[in-house]
């Protein structure tokens, strides 16, 4: 019995050593956001339209993929990630929204927002979980951790000529 629970001790402290991090505070982002996200792992190509709004205090993030089929809806409400809709919990798309926050965390507000963060030119780096080359504000290649990247990209407005 007492090793079950030293067993389910570990699994539970390893499980929120994992978890993302989170600014204290939501940075100012100009909202909506619909962004062509291209994920890229040991030669396999993936491409998804991201789409985060605001909805009161908190963000709703929307992952679809190129025929408009959710892959997962997540609510950020103040620090804490909620499923939004049926869609099973997806771990890996609550990582990719976390390190989309930090990347889209404008400059002037990294060092208060995210203080283990570093900032040198056109690249932004969080410990060696994430990376950011950027190209533009919100054109920028996001490295993680195992070989993983994706390719973010703003999407055509519709009120551009």
């Amino acid at each position: 019995m007492k090793r079950l629970l030293l067993i389910l001790a570990f699994a539970l402290l390893s499980a929120c050593a994992s978890r993302a991090p989170l600014p204290v505070q939501l940075p100012p982002l100009s909202l909506p956001l619909q962004l062509h996200i291209q994920r890229e792992q040991a030669g396999q190509r993936q491409d998804w339209l991201l789409v985060i709004q605001r909805e009161d205090t908190n963000l709703r993030w929307s992952l679809l993929d190129l025929l408009g089929i959710p892959q997962a809806r997540q609510l950020l409400d103040q620090g804490q990630w909620q499923a939004d809709g049926l869609l099973p919990p997806n771990p890996a798309a609550r990582e990719l929204f976390a390190a989309l926050l930090f990347a889209l965390t404008p400059a002037e507000q990294l060092q208060q927002l995210y203080p283990g963060a570093r900032q040198l030119g056109q690249q932004r780096w969080l410990g060696e979980r994430w990376r950011v080359d950027y190209r533009q504000a919100d054109d920028f290649t996001l490295n993680l951790d195992r070989g993983l990247r994706y390719l973010v990209s703003p999407l055509p407005s519709e009120n551009t000529p």
